[in-house]
């Protein structure tokens, strides 16, 4: 009887093929179950071949030992093929993971197929009919259909009509005989996109997310994969989707932090796509009233084409925003925005509030001028450490004592701040009893199904006050909305992070976006200690091109990206003093491994220094020599011996330093 050898790689971050033998010829993609270290594992096959005869096989320890077999498979037909396979190897590679990593990110878990619903049902219906385009959408989609490929952003206003053109994109590239995928940051929170691709392709769609189950994304991966599914809609690993005949990329609110993966392999979305479509020939197109910094420089470079939508289209025009400045207010809600709440519900009209609770609960902060303390090396904001009573920058790891008068106006009015959804949502309770009040938020809305519910409610206007954190910033369209409360728009700005005020803008621009879409006389209403801050103050007059311009001029001054590519380096375990000089160690290695092709930051101990018992540094290498500085680390990584009970990340191009 014939023997087949099988290469096996697990979902382990060991860098390896693991060989078996099989009775049966088993071809490259499909999954196995083979016994590893005394447990069973699924894996994936990478390399299949005829033996030569049985034999044993000895390892570089000169120790021999005889090939077990699989143990059974789960799949009757692969789940990819060669190339696919060697662009699994490309991510594993960019991204510091084992290639065993990297096909467990990229493909469904299920082990048998199951009945999956195309969509579920997110509100009401959408008429198949698409809605007559405005001359500059008419513009942007024949521009995006006028080549096979290349890479183009689509930069409108909130309620400029991105979408359709994205949609009118899509349906071109379909007419082509060319596959599309969709990408949207949370697929809850794009019910209205979701309506509009079910009622216009129907079963020629497939949804692939996080919501469904693994054997449902096993089905609607099948269905891809013999071609019975051309458009592909979903969250972030929809990028992988294996496509036949990829034609077009849709990246939708591409500033969105969730395109980047937390888990090995930390991929970002934009990045595989950008790949994805050079390998295809196919196009890309990005899209977001508030781009990230990155996008735009590439926009001005004329390395990405900008395509601009300057009108709203639905009636409304952009609100008015007013900068309310909170000093001297006691609780959070200052006497204009509760004026303004009162007014819109005398109206019938709603009010939504957005918390930004992405910042720390503890910044350190004058209330008399608004100071806070920075780093003087890095320029960005120092965090209070309350157990070590140090502010401490977590960048380079200068730390300082904090002060107990202000620097800057000798007030001693300073202290820590925080708030939360919950203590805000109490005190609207308390001063509008007569306003029907919901909370959006990741502890609100735990059980399934409670996010759609509260939306539905809001859009039917059973809910006056809709409360919540950055669930409610992200492409919500409510025709009731007069409203647009920002409670604290400063804490995003105390983020011991470069990337700070890019955030808190494009916030604030987006959340902003939510009032006036039908309706000319849209408010929003910015709290802040900070009134004179800038990202704040170009955000409020929706000055893009001058908020760009200086950011850039910023993060040029300070060699922070687009000027410079980063890469984080993070220990962790139970002992602080092992984890802190794993990364001493790893430190000094690399500064005379990189030879000044790279700055080595740190180590310092990370902005959430302890997180299930695990204690935490990290490194950051800024550098402008990307290829050569991934190569040095890569075979820096596969060298290193960690001490036992010591972990280590590698990050590419960070978007959090969390």
């Amino acid at each position: 009887m014939d023997e087949y050898r099988v290469n096996v790689v697990f979902n382990i971050p060991v860098n390896r093929t693991f060989t078996y033998t099989s009775s049966e010829e088993v071809p490259i993609g499909i999954r196995v179950v083979a016994p590893f270290h005394g447990r069973s594992l699924t894996g994936f096959v990478v390399e299949s071949s005829k033996a030569t005869g049985k034999r044993e096989i000895s390892s570089a320890d000169e120790t021999s030992y005889t090939l077990k077999p699989i143990q059974r498979m789960l799949d009757r037909e692969p789940l990819f093929d060669a190339p696919y396979l060697e662009f699994a190897q490309w991510v594993a590679e960019r991204y510091y993971a084992s290639l065993g990593e990297a096909l467990s990110a990229m493909l469904p878990g299920g082990k048998k197929e199951t009945e999956v619903p195309l969509f579920e049902d997110v509100g009401e219906e959408v008429s198949v009919q698409p809605p007559t385009l405005s001359q500059e959408q008419e513009k942007a989609v024949e521009e995006i259909l006028a080549e096979e490929r290349g890479m183009f952003y689509v930069f409108g206003i909130t309620g400029s009509g991105k979408t359709e053109v994205f949609l009118r994109a899509a349906q071109g590239t379909l007419e082509e005989g060319r596959g599309v995928i969709y990408l949207v940051p949370e697929i809850a929170l794009t019910g209205q996109v979701v309506e509009a691709i079910r009622a216009r392709f129907g079963s020629g769609a497939a949804v692939l997310h996080s919501r469904l189950t693994p054997s449902q994304r096993l089905t609607e991966w099948r269905r891809v994969m013999r071609g019975e599914a051309s458009f592909v809609v979903g969250a972030r690993s929809a990028v992988f989707a294996p496509l036949p005949r990829l034609g077009l990329i849709i990246l939708d609110e591409e500033h969105e932090g969730s395109y980047k993966s937390g888990s090995s392999p930390r991929y970002h979305a934009r990045q595989v796509a950008m790949k994805r479509c050079a390998l295809s020939k196919a196009r890309f197109v990005m899209g977001s009233a508030t781009p990230s910094v990155e996008a735009f420089y590439l926009m001005q470079k004329g390395e990405i084409r900008s395509i601009r939508l300057t009108r709203r289209l639905s009636g409304g025009t952009l609100p008015q925003v007013e900068v309310v400045d909170l000093t001297g207010t006691e609780g959070v809600f200052s006497r204009r925005l509760q004026e303004e709440i009162l007014a819109a519900h005398k109206e019938g009209r709603q009010t939504i509030l957005f918390l930004n609770r992405r910042g720390f609960t503890h910044y350190f902060h004058c209330n008399s001028c608004g100071y806070e303390m920075k780093c003087k090396r890095c320029s960005v904001g120092l965090t209070y450490h309350k157990q070590k009573n140090r502010m401490v920058c977590h960048y380079c790891g200068y730390s300082t004592r904090p002060m107990e008068v202000c620097p800057s106006c000798g007030s001693l009015d300073v202290g820590y701040y925080g708030a939360g959804t919950e203590k805000i949502e109490e005190e609207a309770q308390r001063l509008f009893p007569e306003i029907r009040v919901a909370r959006v938020d990741t502890d609100a809305v735990v059980r399934k199904g409670t996010l759609e519910r509260i939306l539905e409610e809001f859009r039917q206007g059973k809910i006056d006050l809709l409360l919540g954190t950055q669930m409610v910033a992200k492409g919500l369209n409510f025709p009731g909305v007069k409203l647009v409360g920002i409670v604290l728009a400063d804490t995003g700005l105390h983020m011991p992070d470069f990337r700070a005020a890019e955030r808190t803008f494009s916030l604030i621009v987006q959340v902003s976006g939510r009032a006036g879409r039908f309706a000319p006389d849209g408010k929003v209403i910015v709290q802040t200690y900070m009134p004179k801050n800038g990202a704040i103050q170009l955000a409020a007059r929706t000055a893009m091109d001058e908020f760009y311009a200086q950011e850039l001029e910023m993060r040029k001054a300070l060699r922070f990206p687009p000027f410079s590519r980063l890469f984080r380096i993070v220990f962790r375990g139970r002992s602080e003093t092992a984890v802190r000089e794993s990364a001493e160690d790893m430190a000094q290695d690399l500064e005379k491994a990189l030879k000044g092709k790279a700055e080595v930051l740190g180590p310092s101990e990370c902005p959430l220094g302890v997180i299930a018992g695990n204690h935490r540094y990290q490194i950051l290498l800024r550098t402008d020599a990307f290829v050569p500085v991934h190569t040095v680390l890569k075979e820096h990584v596969s060298r290193l011996k960690l001490r036992r009970g010591i972990f280590l990340e590698v990050d590419v191009d960070p978007v959090s330093l969390l």
